[in-house]
């Protein structure tokens, strides 16, 4: 009977373990899978940079991509209000996560259309000490102190040069935090002489510069505008672009900067292509260019028979004289946030912090296709060329975005600069001072941005008008801008 007993038990237990509904312990739970859309300007490369390696990590997360193309593509030809349309998207749309470039992102903040990541940064303790800590300050800037999105990738420029040539001209080599100006009077070092298709330049970059680009270049780095978006006023006739324009000359004029035949490479092979690019073949001794310059060095040393490399080294700028501890020069257009009261703010968060993390960095450290990294000490070099000066400047943007510029008539521009490149070549040619040249752009562009904001201003008072229709409703933006004194 005992015996009896004993193997009824222990019949019990075997298929308790065997089938695991009689054991304390609970039944395995079905994995729950979860949600959410995201906002992007095309599924396919969405998933391919993004999507699908956050897949593999989380199978039972499902992923919507809204197509932002929309935005652009619904104008039908006539001016469109960007930064409208883009919030009019969100709202619609209501995306989970929010694609935002340094333009938009403090708006979005002010607005109070984000949500706070820090919260979740601390429940998770998800390390951001490795992230480019100047994009960190930057974004927590514009968050008033919080921080509510972030960037896995920057791109930017930097100065790139031949050392070979440094050294056979014994000439000391480029450092960190130079300025234009510094960069032109190095240029000015190299010899001039030569057959223009074997000689040796100073500075050039990928297709060449004209003085009027040049000058652009090194406005840019100073932050300089040549319209006021607020006040829609020229503002190209003022001393520092006058500075400006005399260093761009000096610089042509001293024949060390590398300028192309007019027409430029009109097709070929790609290792014709590359052989154009006198940079590339070892002839231009520094060039400001982005991280792009090392895939395009990587593929000519791949597709030219006998290339001959050289020793390329790179240094942080240009900078502004007047900040020389930061850059004008990097860009941040994939910032990522959630939007506020997400229903799926979870797994918004877990895949943002998938793509700023450093198993998604690993991955991606074999390319350049998006830019750098965000995430430091993952890619530390490319081809053998060190990427250090790439982190060692903070970004500093100017408060006039894109956007504010979106408010000019497109039709201005396009009659803009026919007349600064009129007045540049006759300064060029000796026929006019800067002074003189600078005036008469200042002069006549103020015209022409007068009239066409008239013009713009009429139109949708007319349309306003057909609009209003038998109700009588009338608008006064003409005489409103008249009454304004323009």
């Amino acid at each position: 009977m005992k015996r009896d007993k004993f193997m009824k038990g222990l019949l019990i237990v075997l298929a308790c373990m065997l089938f695991a509904g009689c054991t304390s312990r609970p039944a395995q739970e079905k994995e729950q899978t979860s949600s959410f859309k995201i906002m992007f300007w095309d599924e396919q490369y969405f998933f391919q940079q993004y999507g699908d390696l956050f897949a593999i990590k989380h199978p039972n997360v499902n992923i919507e991509v809204v197509n932002t193309n929309s935005i652009y593509n619904s104008s039908n030809g006539e001016p469109i209000d960007y930064e409208k349309a883009f919030s009019e998207f969100v709202d619609k749309e209501q995306p989970d996560v929010i694609l935002l470039d340094s333009s938009n992102y403090e708006k979005f903040v002010n607005d109070g259309k984000l949500m706070e990541l820090d919260t979740f940064i601390a429940r998770d303790k998800y390390d951001t000490e490795s992230i480019y800590p100047a994009l960190i300050e930057l974004l927590k800037e514009k968050g008033g102190g919080k921080l509510y999105g972030l960037a896995p990738t920057f791109s930017g420029n930097a100065i790139f040069y031949n050392a070979d040539l440094f050294a056979k001209y014994g000439i000391e080599l480029p450092h960190d935090g130079m300025t234009w100006q510094e960069i032109l009077d190095l240029a000015r070092r190299f010899p001039t002489e030569g057959d223009k298709d074997t000689r040796v330049y100073g500075f050039g970059v990928q297709y060449g510069m004209s003085m009027e680009n040049l000058a652009s270049y090194i406005a840019s780095a100073q932050g300089l505008q040549f319209l006021n978006p607020d006040t829609m006023k020229i503002t190209i006739n003022t001393d520092s672009w006058k500075q400006t324009y005399k260093l761009a000359m000096d610089a042509i004029d001293s024949k060390a900067i590398y300028i192309p035949d007019e027409n430029g490479f009109q097709g070929g092979t790609m290792e014709e292509y590359y052989k154009s690019r006198p940079f590339l073949m070892g002839r231009v001794a520094m060039s400001v260019e982005s991280p792009y310059l090392l895939q395009d060095m990587k593929q000519a040393q791949d597709v030219i028979t006998d290339y001959k490399p050289f020793q390329l080294g790179v240094a942080a700028g240009p900078v502004d004289p007047a900040d020389p501890q930061t850059t004008r020069s990097l860009y941040f257009s994939d910032i990522f946030a959630i939007r506020a009261n997400s229903p799926n703010a979870d797994a918004a968060w877990e895949f943002i912090k998938f793509i700023n993390g450093e198993e998604f960095a690993k991955v991606k450290s074999r390319s350049l296709n998006n830019g750098l990294l965000s995430r430091m000490g993952i890619s530390t070099e490319f081809n053998g060329v060190n990427l250090e000066s790439f982190y060692k400047l903070k970004p500093k943007f100017d408060s006039s975005s894109s956007r504010d510029y979106a408010k000019i008539p497109d039709d201005f521009y396009m009659q803009y600069q026919p007349i600064l490149e009129r007045e540049m070549k006759l300064a060029q040619e000796k026929k006019k001072s800067i002074d003189e040249a600078l005036q008469t752009v200042q002069d006549e562009a103020q015209a022409l941005l007068d009239k066409a904001l008239k013009d713009e201003a009429a139109k949708k008072g007319s349309e306003g008008n057909a609009e209003s229709g038998a109700s009588g409703v009338t608008t006064d933006a003409v005489e409103t801008f008249e009454d304004s004194g323009q």
